[in-house]
């Protein structure tokens, strides 16, 4: 039987990404139809007393945050064709950790040329159009998840989680047999979380 998967992601992400990159090689193991949700980092820290330099960052996150939920509601079938290639763009293409509002525009109009969507998906990314949308699409994940939580969230089963937080990306049987593990956990209603210190950054390739 397909194992339904949620994932709540943020395109800025970098940890997110490694997770999706993950996803992806599961789909050639295991039998899974994975749904891709736009949440926001910038969303997630609106109001809260954050250091400027990261402030900023969060500036330039909305842009395309607010993209993916247009994309999300109008071609919903579109939204995780478009998470790769911009993600490629910014974490490969060594184009994250932009600054400041409209930081990502170029990077928006690249992917979505990509993708065959209409440039004016890119339209909302400054203007505060889409933001109902993000919310509500953001709410999804703290609902699923609760709040004390980042990017990824992924739903297996019954049960969302943050994460799982990887800094390379398994393949084949390997990317398999970890998401085997992560389903057989996500079956105990009474699991919550498994953490450790992290020791490397993400590997991103």
């Amino acid at each position: 039987m397909t194992e339904q998967v949620k994932f709540w992601f943020d395109v800025s992400c970098p940890f997110a990404w490694q997770t999706s990159r993950w996803m992806k090689e599961v789909e050639k193991v295991r039998d899974i139809a994975v749904e891709w949700v736009p949440m926001s980092l910038a969303v997630l820290n609106d109001g809260r007393d954050i250091p400027a330099d990261y402030a900023a960052a969060m500036e330039a996150n909305w842009g395309p945050a607010r993209v993916f939920a247009k994309v999300k509601e109008e071609a919903p079938d579109k939204v995780g064709e478009l998470y790769t290639a911009m993600g490629a763009l910014i974490h490969p293409g060594g184009e994250g950790g932009k600054k400041g509002y409209g930081a990502y525009d170029e990077i928006i109009a690249k992917a979505l040329v990509e993708v065959g969507l209409p440039e004016h998906f890119a339209e909302v990314a400054n203007t505060t159009d889409a933001d109902d949308l993000l919310r509500g699409f953001h709410a999804t994940a703290m609902e699923a998840v609760g709040d004390d939580v980042g990017t990824p969230v992924v739903k297996l089963g019954d049960n969302a989680f943050f994460g799982p937080v990887i800094t390379r990306v398994p393949e084949g049987e390997e990317a398999g047999k970890l998401f085997d593990h992560a389903v057989g956990l996500a079956e105990f209603p009474y699991f919550f979380e498994l953490k450790r210190t992290r020791t490397e950054m993400p590997q991103v390739r």
